[in-house]
């Protein structure tokens, strides 16, 4: 999932009573819940690097416990120093206020805790959506996707902000009558949004299947078939992108599982898999080739010829030598609704690379970068 979803997930762990269990907590959580995402900066060594490290070893079982223990440094150095600087300028420990508060103390076993338990729910989030997750590396390389919800939820979003925002603002009607404020605020708002993630998980799960059932009952294609998928689309829990493979050809499609209909054409929406060519086979062998062969799960490779790669300029070569151009796709990302046409996905998750010759690596670029 994209950063705010688990940056609003993190907070309503640590509110919904782990914040009763010791100090800090709904700050953990919130660190915890997203730091898995710090391995966004294997990018800066290129595009192909931060394919390859994305949701790597940081969003495994094995990483998330390091990853907690992390956040929780990172906290214990900051409470440190604050408690140095209090001791030079003589001021009351912060401790001593939250004891005057009846707050709870700073409990390193509860806050660290509260780090794995955020660390845990980054992974399984991410295994939601389609472009999955590696839990198991690395002893099993193997990517997970559940599929069934989009990166993007806005339908998350209203449920967190919902929790969140509502006790403040009950907090504010309190202050203006003089009511006695409460120690801990919020803490069924946020129990009620964690619980709603998890019901409409669960829903959009149960349409996932129902998506998959038609699209393999239906009759799109005389063709024997030999896999289908059904990929996730925003906030409509019914609304699928489909994608059907044959021996010779890809086809996709929409698929409403609420109305159990499927809309697929049979000529528009054919993509036919592409000759296998010497430069295909050359690029396969390229670290970005390996890298989205590792990842990908529908991904079609395709020899477009002498076709300049967005933001790049093409191979300059002595006369008697050619170039020719490999385009890697993933058609789990082929919406419609993003691209404006459904035979490719957006260009910053499609990756290229120049062959010389049909055997040797003249550039590979992804999302306008080349990979140096």
């Amino acid at each position: 999932m994209e950063p705010l979803t688990h940056f609003l997930t993190g907070a309503c762990i640590g509110r919904a009573g782990l914040n009763r269990k010791t100090a800090c907590a709904t700050v953990v959580a919130v660190l915890a819940a997203e730091a898995a995402d710090m391995d966004v900066f294997w990018g800066f060594n290129g595009p192909v690097e931060e394919l390859k490290r994305h949701r790597g070893i940081t969003h495994t079982l094995l990483g998330a416990p390091f990853v907690a223990a992390a956040v929780v440094a990172v906290v214990a150095l900051f409470y440190l120093w604050r408690e140095g600087r209090r001791a030079r300028n003589k001021l009351p420990a912060l401790g001593e206020i939250r004891a005057s508060k009846s707050k709870p103390p700073l409990r390193w076993l509860w806050l660290y805790a509260t780090a794995l338990v955020a660390a845990f729910s980054h992974i399984l989030l991410d295994w939601t959506n389609n472009y999955g997750v590696r839990p198991f590396f690395p002893f099993n390389p193997r990517w997970y996707a559940g599929s069934f919800m989009f990166i993007a939820e806005p339908l998350l979003w209203a449920l967190f902000l919902l929790a969140l925002v509502v006790p403040w603002v009950l907090g504010l009607a309190d202050r203006e009558i003089g009511a006695r404020r409460p120690l801990f605020r919020g803490r069924s708002w946020a129990i009620f949004a964690l619980l709603g993630t998890f019901i409409l998980g669960c829903y959009r799960w149960s349409e996932h299947e129902q998506a998959l059932t038609l699209i393999s009952n239906a009759q799109v294609t005389t063709s024997p078939i030999s896999r289908v998928a059904a990929e996730p689309f925003p906030v409509t829990p019914w609304r699928w992108h489909a994608i059907v493979e044959t021996p010779g050809f890809y086809q996709t499609g929409e698929v409403n599982s609420r109305t159990d209909s499927v809309d697929s054409d049979p000529i528009a929406d054919v993509l036919y898999k592409p000759a296998y060519t010497p430069a295909i086979q050359a690029a396969k062998q390229t670290p970005l080739g390996q890298a989205y062969l590792d990842w990908g799960t529908w991904v079609v490779v395709r020899d477009v010829g002498q076709q300049t790669i967005p933001g790049s300029k093409p191979p300059e070569l002595p006369a008697g030598r050619a170039w020719t151009t490999v385009e890697f796709s993933d058609l789990r990302f082929a919406y419609s609704f993003r691209s404006g046409e459904t035979t490719h996905p957006p260009s910053g998750l499609r990756g290229w690379v120049y062959i010389i010759d049909s055997r040797e690596d003249g550039g590979e670029f992804m999302g306008g970068r080349e990979q140096k």
